[in-house]
């Protein structure tokens, strides 16, 4: 049976999960495009297939819906004929041999981008301060281009976050534009995180205290970089 009213109950129950209370009341949301779809159900996450492609099958359970219906539930313009309804992870807070903290970041897009490039150079988990933008907002998720299912991720305080990677002799290396090391003078060691600052304001400076050095990456005629790209710079410097 295919939907074909957005005023349908179960089409404003999906509409909800594109606000943050929605999802976190039910811990999940909603995926656009056929290849964060796939890799949802990859990854095993994947609660409901919705779809406007009627000869769709799957072992997943699948909602047939119009594309008027479709284009109320998509995020982007031009409605892809494939979304789904995926389960939060529960990631716990691992001791990997590398890890990538945001401190604050708050554009999604540069999260996403930030989460590609730490998947590519093989950073194993992803940090989030609870001040750090939504990592299930649309424009997050999209921009991971499903690095999302490939990282743990978890979110806490970073006052609290930071001791206990360095109790278990990981070695947290914060960014700065001053009082700190050029990127070729930090040593290399087996478990290191590195912590990444808001773009207009960078890193707080009590997560800076908490550190065990600071880098900076030198340029000329820039007074600084997009945080996405200087945190690609330094992930491919210390990539696993």
């Amino acid at each position: 049976m295919k939907i074909t009213s957005s005023s349908n109950k179960v089409i404003k129950n999906l509409m909800k999960l594109k606000q943050k209370k929605g999802r976190d009341e039910t811990n999940s949301y909603l995926v656009d495009g056929w290849h964060m779809v796939e890799e949802a159900m990859t990854a095993h996450l994947a609660k409901q297939i919705i779809t406007t492609d009627e000869s769709f099958m799957s072992d997943v359970d699948t909602l047939y819906v119009s594309k008027e219906v479709m284009a109320k539930l998509s995020f982007t313009k031009t409605p892809q004929p494939f979304m789904a309804v995926v389960s939060k992870k529960e990631d716990q807070l691992q001791l990997c041999e590398r890890t990538l903290i945001f401190d604050g970041v708050q554009d999604p897009g540069n999260v996403g981008t930030m989460m590609r490039s730490a998947c590519a150079f093989g950073f194993k988990q992803v940090i989030f301060s609870n001040d750090s933008c939504d990592l299930y907002n649309d424009k997050t998720l999209r921009s991971t281009q499903g690095a999302i299912y490939k990282l743990n991720t978890y979110r806490g305080d970073l006052q609290e976050i930071i001791p206990k990677l360095k109790q278990s002799e990981v070695k947290v290396i914060g960014s700065a534009l001053r009082d700190a090391l050029s990127i070729d003078q930090i040593t290399t060691s087996d478990k290191m995180a590195f912590v990444m600052g808001n773009e207009g304001k960078g890193m707080k400076e009590e997560t800076l205290a908490l550190c065990d050095q600071a880098l900076y990456i030198p340029i000329s005629a820039m007074e600084s970089l997009n945080v996405g790209v200087a945190a690609g710079i330094i992930m491919y410097t210390y990539r696993r």
